[in-house]
């Protein structure tokens, strides 16, 4: 149960994630708020029920791949 003032907006909450961090681990991605929520760094959340908030943003696109490098050939011509 929060002990903080005011209090932790519960995780049912439009506002759950107002809640204070009480766990950090940005090298692995990952924050535990009061209220039990777990908050990744790409914006997706894990609720304590056990379901799983999508992050909220785009995906990001794919590298595009390299261009092949030209031979010796190429470079000659």
């Amino acid at each position: 149960m929060c002990q903080h003032q005011p209090r932790c907006p519960q995780w049912s909450a439009p506002d759950h994630l107002a809640a204070r961090i009480v766990a950090d681990h940005p090298e692995q991605g990952w924050s535990l708020l009061c209220n039990g929520v777990v908050v990744f760094d790409d914006g997706g959340e894990m609720l304590p029920d056990g379901h799983v908030v999508a992050p909220d943003r785009p995906a990001r696109p794919a590298r595009p791949a390299w261009p092949a490098l030209a031979g010796p050939a190429a470079m000659a011509a």
